[in-house]
């Protein structure tokens, strides 16, 4: 039985495989979409997909952590078909300068001399010369993880969901490549389709997606996985990616392959960048819902409302948007390498205001335009761009700095704290701050204070004169000699945040903190709060990433001075942070519990 059943699934790859020579030579390529072709097949296909599987089935175990795509990675990975020759080649070129170039090809040489001929130089290049189907690694490649946030990389594979076998089996000459292990969900119960367009992390436990994860994992799908709830899907991800929440969002009805990259991205921990389109224009009423429903119903990792930053899509030559026969342009269809962060493109009239956005946005990064747009190079009409093309795979030894910005201030008086959770496998033998009020320095260091438990380190800015910007970044070297910045960019690139005139902070303030006792605290310990006037409030135990650790009191804070308290024995030893939060006002205390 099983010999038929694997004779098939022979029989079905030969078929798909013949379809795409035929593609090749007509020098058409798969579209990111499925074709009329490839649902025909699927029944077949996907009825002997547990054959010939790869990886490791079963949840690696252990505390799991889904890199974010602004971390530090050692490849970038393209399949090179042949077809978007010049697109491919701006991209090896600008990511070549940030890490190993790894390129999957049929021909190596060709290759090779189609990158010289454009101009391209062999600075960092690998191949691999490996049966491909289409250039849409992002759907299909393996997801970068680590064990104990920043210990034993491994990668992450779902079942594809396209009837397209060799790009299915990628992943896993990739970790080979690496030489790094694999983890698959391809077995039941944990037979899991999705792919990466439709997959965005915050690095920290967070994912967000479309609704299409749930659409193709329920009953009827035409995959042939075992029907899951919301919930099962929920606790896949957190068993083999380590998510603890995981966003999803209505699909778009002008979007038809529904992956959230072609409209949205993460481009740090509390930042959203969206699509914008004119009024009540194709999927903008419904991209809108969707933000609202994130924004109302979801913070930041930090405990904070998500910040958006909305980016111009740019119609056709003709004025045309994706509800009247436009393709899907997109400028969130980009991608982080390193330092670098390479942008579809269009037509300089909208590129011009949407790589002024991205710079303001990420100062100091490298930011490369691609037309993707361009006649006789139109990837944008096969439903992709830039993040489409690519993947990535992050270092084997991360040092992950996770800060939340500091935001303007009416304290002209206080130093201001800056607080940052630092980690690497061999630990963190010290840590800096550097700031300034000049962009891009000069800079002053000042030595951070480990705080004695967990990854925390802080140090204080002096307190500045109203009307002063202040410029800051923070370094981190290990005991085994690594050194990184955050942001990684720095110190060209910053968080910034403005000393603001016009209202004193005894003006500004109110509410009152004095500082929580005992600390380190232990046992019952007190929060003291003064007010000048009665408020409603929230007083709430953070760690320090910003997660919510419990609310100590939710309502009226009175008139005059009041006490709080909580038992800290019922919490885990670490750092944490005590926030008050009243009429507009945001108050943090540092707390440790031991």
């Amino acid at each position: 039985m099983k010999q038929t059943a694997l004779l098939l699934a022979i029989l079905v790859a030969t078929s798909l495989t013949a379809q795409i020579e035929r593609n090749s030579q007509n020098k058409e390529v798969l579209p990111r979409y499925m074709t009329d072709a490839e649902k025909k097949i699927m029944g077949q296909y996907y009825s002997n997909y547990q054959f010939g599987q790869k990886g490791i089935e079963t949840p690696p175990g252990g505390n799991l952590r889904c890199a974010a795509e602004w971390e530090e990675v050692q490849t970038l990975v393209i399949t090179w078909t042949n077809q978007y020759n010049i697109i491919q080649s701006q991209i090896v070129d600008a990511a070549q300068e940030e890490c190993v170039v790894l390129i999957a090809c049929s021909d190596s040489n060709s290759v090779k001399n189609t990158l010289s001929n454009n101009g391209v130089p062999d600075v960092n290049l690998e191949f691999m010369e490996i049966p491909y189907n289409s250039i849409w690694i992002r759907d299909y490649g393996p997801n970068t993880m680590y064990k104990n946030d920043v210990d034993s990389l491994f990668v992450v594979d779902w079942i594809y969901n396209r009837p397209r076998p060799d790009d299915d089996v990628m992943p896993e000459e990739h970790a080979m490549w690496h030489n790094i292990p694999i983890y698959t969900t391809t077995q039941a119960p944990t037979d899991l389709v999705n792919t990466g367009g439709n997959w965005m992390s915050d690095g920290l436990g967070t994912a967000f997606a479309s609704e299409l994860i749930l659409e193709e994992n329920e009953a009827g799908n035409p995959y042939f996985v075992t029907v899951k709830s919301e919930t099962d899907i929920d606790n896949i991800m957190g068993d083999f990616m380590g998510i603890s929440r995981y966003i999803k969002m209505t699909t778009l009805p002008y979007d038809d392959i529904h992956h959230i990259d072609m409209h949205m991205k993460l481009i740090d921990e509390e930042t959203l960048l969206v699509s914008e389109y004119p009024t009540g224009v194709a999927d903008g009423p419904q991209i809108e819902a969707n933000l609202q429903y994130v924004l109302s119903n979801f913070n930041s990792v930090f405990g904070t409302p998500y910040k958006v930053i909305r980016i111009t899509v740019p119609p056709s030559t003709g004025g045309n948007y994706p509800d009247n026969n436009g393709y899907y342009r997109t400028y969130a269809n980009n991608v982080f390498v390193n330092k670098t962060v390479l942008v579809p493109t269009y037509r300089e009239e909208y590129d011009t205001t949407a790589i002024r956005t991205l710079e303001e946005a990420l100062p100091g990064y490298n930011i490369v335009g691609i037309d993707v747009d361009n006649s006789g190079q139109n990837l944008i009409q096969l439903s992709g761009a830039i993040h489409c093309i690519t993947h990535t795979i992050g270092v084997a030894d991360p040092m992950l700095i996770v800060h939340q910005p500091l935001e303007d201030t009416y304290d002209d008086v206080n130093p201001y704290l800056v607080s940052a959770e630092i980690q690497h496998v061999s630990n963190i033998a010290s840590a800096t701050m550097y700031y300034g009020t000049a962009a891009g320095g000069p800079y002053t260091s000042m030595p951070m204070t480990y705080a004695g438990v967990g990854n925390t380190w802080t140090a204080n800015i002096p307190a500045q004169a109203v009307g002063t910007t202040i410029y800051y970044y923070v370094e981190g070297t290990s005991n085994s000699g690594k050194t990184q910045v955050r942001p990684i960019v720095a110190p060209q690139g910053y968080w910034a945040f403005e000393v603001l005139g016009g209202l004193g902070i005894d003006e500004l303030s109110v509410i009152e903190v004095a500082d929580v006792f005992p600390n380190p605290a232990s046992a019952i310990t007190c929060i003291p709060v003064s007010t000048a006037q009665a408020a409603e409030g929230r007083i709430t135990l953070r760690d320090i990433t910003g997660k919510l650790v419990a609310t100590i009191h939710d309502g009226t804070i009175p008139m005059g001075e009041s006490k709080y308290f909580f038992f800290a024995n019922e919490y885990a030893t670490g750092s944490y942070m005590v926030v008050i939060e009243a009429n507009g006002s945001r108050i943090s205390k540092k707390l440790m519990i031991r």
